[in-house]
């Protein structure tokens, strides 16, 4: 993906790594759009990167979607990136009954958001001399995390449907890329300078490198012994991947 001259909607734009995101592509000369729930978190973000445009938009409720979608299309037309970013991890227990609200808001924002956000702007993007989707999935993606187990599923879920959607646009205009970030040290889970955590400076500067070099996955160093899935070895990976965290807590916010 080239990183100048875009026009860039992003979901999910107005804190971690999609905020941290949304102000380097702006500095980069990209007119950027953000979007979020909260209007008051969008407006100091805009306020804080003059020049930077704002919609307020729910990822888990389709027609708050639509309307966002009317908006980008109406009020920026040239708009040619969606990177979809928006998303949550709470923590689950496999081993224990799911509450069902939980886990049916989780499946809404991490993988039917951006389905309907992508869908929303497809024709928009194919019109584009040259366009790209991004998707925000995880390292968890190809080792899940047993404490987040339905995050997991999801971003694994959102992994495969970008596969599919690649080759479905392989003939378009439309490049879709996926940014498997590992642990970075953002408040999707807690803050907290853990030095197993990324730090978010780092991860950016890696993956605007990486991101410019166009491949499918944009993978950051830390990524990259993880994303190479032993096959049908992966079972003792998961399990000792899994043990290392439970015998080294991750922390959360009191």
């Amino acid at each position: 993906m080239k990183l100048t001259g875009n026009t860039i909607f992003i979901t999910g734009g107005t804190s971690g790594i999609g905020r941290a995101l949304a102000e380097a592509l702006h500095k980069r000369g990209n007119q950027v759009i953000i979007s979020g729930r909260r209007r008051a978190l969008l407006d100091e973000v805009t306020a804080a990167n003059p020049g930077m445009a704002a919609i307020e938009l729910d990822i888990t409720d389709p027609a708050s979607i639509a309307h966002a979608a009317e908006a980008v299309m109406r009020d920026f037309p040239a708009t040619n990136v969606l990177l979809n970013n928006a998303g949550i991890m709470p923590f689950d227990d496999a081993a224990a009954k799911i509450d069902d609200g939980m886990a049916l808001g989780l499946v809404t924002t991490n993988l039917l958001g951006p389905i309907r956000m992508t869908s929303a702007l497809i024709e928009q993007l194919k019109a584009q001399p040259e366009a790209t989707i991004l998707y925000t999935t995880s390292v968890l993606a190809f080792v899940p995390l047993a404490t987040n187990a339905i995050y997991s599923a999801t971003k694994a879920a959102l992994h495969s449907y970008a596969l599919s959607q690649r080759f479905q646009l392989r003939d378009s205009s439309v490049r879709v890329q996926e940014i498997a970030p590992p642990w970075v040290d953002t408040d999707l889970i807690y803050k907290s300078g853990d030095p197993r955590a990324m730090p978010l400076d780092d991860f950016i500067e890696q993956t605007l490198v990486a991101l410019e070099m166009d491949d499918p996955e944009v993978l950051v160093d830390a990524v990259k012994p993880l994303r190479d899935n032993p096959g049908a070895q992966e079972h003792a990976l998961v399990y000792a991947f899994n043990q290392s965290v439970a015998d080294n807590p991750i922390p959360v916010a009191a």
